[in-house]
C-alpha cells in the first residue's frame, strides 16, 4: 500500500518540486497552497504524513498544527524559512514531529519522512483506546462496541475520543468546547450537551451501557465501569 502525504505549502514552484521528488519516491501526494484548505484536507482524508509550511495565507501552519492536534495523531513535519530557536520549539511544543528548514536537501526531507513514517509505524499498535467493551480506533477513526461498528459523524467521534484520552478524568463542558470545538465557535456550553446526547443515543441507549456519566454541575466524564 503506498504512503498518502499531504504537502501544504503556500510556494507553488517549491510545492511543484517536492511532489516531483516524492512522486519518484513513490508516494501519492496532495497539495493545498493554504491553511484553511490545508486544515480541511487534513481533517477529512486519509493521509500518512503532513508537509506542513509556516507561513501560510488563511491560517497560519501553526494555527493549522494546534487545530489538527485536538483530533489527529498524524506526523507533521513542518517546512519553513523561519529558523530561529523560538520558532523551532514553538512548532514541537504545537506537536510537530520534526522541524526542516528552507533551502533544504531533497536528500534529508525524504530521510526526515521515512524516520517520522517509521515512529507512526512502531506506535500504531497501542493507539486504540477502549471502555466497557468500546473501541475507539484514532488512526482508521473507527468506533465499534463488541465487535457492532458505530457511525459517528465527525464532531461526536472526536468528542468521544477526547473523554477516551482522558478516562476517569472529569471534564468541564469549556474544556470540551476549547479542545473539541473551534476557537470561532460561539454556540455556547449548551453545544456539548446536545452531543452528549448524540453520543448516547448511538452508544448508551442502543448497546445498554452506561458510559458516559454526568458530574452535575461539572462537566462528563467515561468510567470503565457503569
Amino acid at each position: 500500500m503506498s504512503v498518502s502525504i499531504l504537502l501544504v505549502e503556500d510556494e507553488e514552484k517549491l510545492a511543484r518540486f517536492v511532489e516531483l521528488e516524492l512522486c519518484y519516491e513513490g508516494y501519492q501526494v496532495t497539495k493545498a497552497f493554504d491553511g484553511r484548505s490545508g486544515l480541511e484536507l487534513a481533517e477529512t482524508g486519509d493521509y500518512d504524513l503532513l508537509l506542513l509550511d509556516i507561513m501560510l495565507p488563511g491560517l497560519s501552519g501553526m494555527e493549522v498544527l494546534r487545530r489538527l492536534r485536538r483530533s489527529s495523531s498524524i506526523p507533521v513535519i513542518m517546512l519553513t524559512a523561519r529558523d530561529s530557536v523560538e520558532d523551532k520549539v514553538s512548532g514541537l511544543d504545537s506537536g510537530a514531529d520534526d522541524y526542516i528548514t528552507k533551502p533544504f536537501a531533497i536528500e534529508e526531507l525524504l530521510a526526515r519522512i521515512r524516520t517520522a513514517l517509521r515512529k507512526k509505524s512502531s506506535e500504531t499498535e497501542n493507539t486504540c483506546l477502549s471502555a466497557l467493551g468500546l473501541e475507539l480506533d484514532p488512526e482508521r477513526r473507527a468506533v465499534s462496541v463488541i465487535g457492532t461498528t458505530v457511525e459517528l459523524t465527525k464532531r461526536e467521534f472526536d468528542l468521544l475520543h477526547f473523554l477516551l484520552k482522558n478516562k476517569g478524568l472529569v471534564m468541564s463542558r469549556e474544556a470540551l468546547l476549547e479542545h473539541v470545538w473551534d476557537l470561532d465557535f460561539d454556540g455556547g456550553t449548551n453545544a456539548v450537551d446536545v452531543y452528549i446526547r448524540y453520543l448516547r443515543g448511538k452508544i448508551d441507549e442502543v448497546f445498554d451501557i452506561k458510559l458516559i456519566h454526568t458530574v452535575r454541575g461539572v462537566g462528563y466524564v467515561i468510567k470503565d465501569e457503569e
